[in-house]
């Protein structure tokens, strides 16, 4: 069945893969953008821009333009150029705003695009310190929210063209690489993957197939 999902970030590099694959699958994809200049990068890809400002705007008003929806998924970040305080507001307070817009619109699904680091923020260094703490404490919101949700946890993006190969597991020994593709085929994969609902899960790439892969969380 076709789901109606909104993709939080919606002119990001995963976003917007990731709202293509599933315009192409048939579903209605929603991109929550701020910026309207990227509206015409939304609709090339086959995806509905929706205005929303997650950073500015409070839950009832971001409740507005994910009316409806069957899931959602925080893809949004303040971006690397940003200082600490941005990515407070953007990838934590953005993060808990959609989930209070999720909760006033009665929507169960949400998923969650993390990063590896998040486990230890201080390790990454001072200047990435803020954005994994942010991170961290989002998904954290997340997980104690009673939402349906799942929380993908990748490692290093690349641009690389996907494989569809993965390695998911609750933690992972090593570190690694996987390209935003097949981060974009698994958000997709796990909203038909119910087996991930309440996980998290670290992500790189791998020699196992995405839903086998998933199958196995």
């Amino acid at each position: 069945m076709a789901m109606d999902v909104a993709v939080a970030g919606g002119h990001g590099k995963i976003a917007l893969r990731l709202l293509r694959l599933l315009a192409e699958r048939g579903d209605r994809a929603r991109g929550l953008i701020r910026n309207p200049d990227h509206a015409p990068d939304l609709e090339a890809v086959g995806a509905l821009p929706v205005g929303a400002d997650l950073e500015n705007l409070d839950p009832d008003a971001i409740a507005t333009s994910i009316s409806g929806c069957d899931a959602v998924v925080f893809a949004a970040g303040a971006g690397p150029g940003s200082g600490a305080a941005r990515k407070r507001t953007v990838d934590y307070g953005g993060a808990v705003k959609l989930i209070g817009a999720c909760r006033a619109e009665g929507i169960r699904r949400y998923l969650m695009v993390s990063a590896m680091g998040v486990r230890d923020p201080a390790a990454r260094g001072e200047q990435m310190r803020p954005y994994y703490e942010a991170k961290l404490e989002a998904d954290e919101a997340l997980a104690a929210s009673g939402l349906d949700y799942t929380i993908v946890r990748p490692g290093r993006l690349t641009d690389d063209p996907g494989t569809g190969l993965i390695e998911a597991a609750e933690r992972l020994e090593r570190i690694g690489a996987i390209p935003r593709d097949d981060v974009a085929a698994t958000l997709a994969a796990c909203l038909d993957a119910d087996n991930t609902i309440g996980k998290s899960f670290d992500l790189l790439g791998g020699q196992t197939p995405i839903a086998e892969a998933l199958a196995a969380l």
